[in-house]
């Protein structure tokens, strides 16, 4: 099995996170896939962005939340990264699945409901990822436990990762018990022990965010399912090394 290079909010890098120039780039580069962020707007449309509010990667303030779509695409979402990206703009989730649809792809789609439980999230982007007939190269991931539980609602064979930054005690068996199918931990938390249980249960296991060399080389000998990277150019230039 060869480790799927996942590029983190894109090419988030080189290009401004979750932006059309990110994924572009990522796919230009050759990533196996990408990994994008949604929030809810005001009028329950979905959009790509790792905040909860627009502070950090625009020239707005506020929450997401309290914002409409039609609001949030008059914000710039680039120049804060780079006068290069002036002009870019927060995406919606439809124009991202219509612009990754014919691409070969794989799809990570993390729900941003940990802080703010957004109600109708998971069915509203589960509804776009089969309007896109995505299903079969995406997972859904959340740090929420109660947002698995509701997920896994939707179809018995979507996949759906519980995200991880802190130790748990039987950590693959509490996910399966909350109804996802996938474990996405953050690097610290990887060990032989960890990979080897995931293959043994049929657990998918990624890892994030793994930008050092060292660290990457490390999940490649792991062989893990996937790394998630705001370098896979770097990354694809080891995996091609090792390999």
């Amino acid at each position: 099995m060869k480790t799927k290079i996942i590029a983190h909010r894109g090419a988030s890098k080189y290009a401004p996170e979750n932006t059309m120039p990110a994924f572009e780039l990522a796919y230009k580069i050759g990533a196996d896939g990408i990994e994008t962020d949604v929030q809810l707007t005001k009028d329950h449309v979905p959009v790509l962005i790792h905040d909860e509010n627009v502070n950090r990667t625009t020239d707005g303030a506020g929450y997401i939340k309290d914002y409409t779509y039609h609001e949030l695409k008059n914000l710039d979402a680039g120049a804060w990264f780079s006068k290069k990206f002036q002009g870019a703009r927060i995406l919606s989730l439809d124009k991202f699945l219509k612009w990754v649809e014919n691409k070969p792809l794989y799809l990570n789609i993390e729900l941003k409901n940990n802080k703010i439980d957004y109600r109708h999230l998971e069915s509203i982007v589960y509804e776009r990822i089969v309007h896109y007939q995505l299903l079969n190269r995406t997972t859904i991931s959340t740090f929420n436990p109660n947002s698995i539980k509701r997920m896994k609602r939707y179809n018995d064979k979507l996949e759906i990762a519980f995200l991880a930054s802190k130790s748990f005690r039987n950590l693959i068996d509490t996910v399966t018990e909350l109804g996802g199918n996938a474990i996405h931990v953050k690097y610290s938390l990887l060990h032989k022990k960890l990979a080897a249980e995931g293959k043994q249960k049929n657990i998918p296991l990624r890892v994030f965010t793994v930008n050092r060399k060292m660290r990457i080389v490390r999940c490649l000998h792991y062989k893990v399912e996937g790394i998630f990277t705001d370098v896979p150019d770097k990354a694809l230039a080891i995996q091609k090394y090792i390999h």
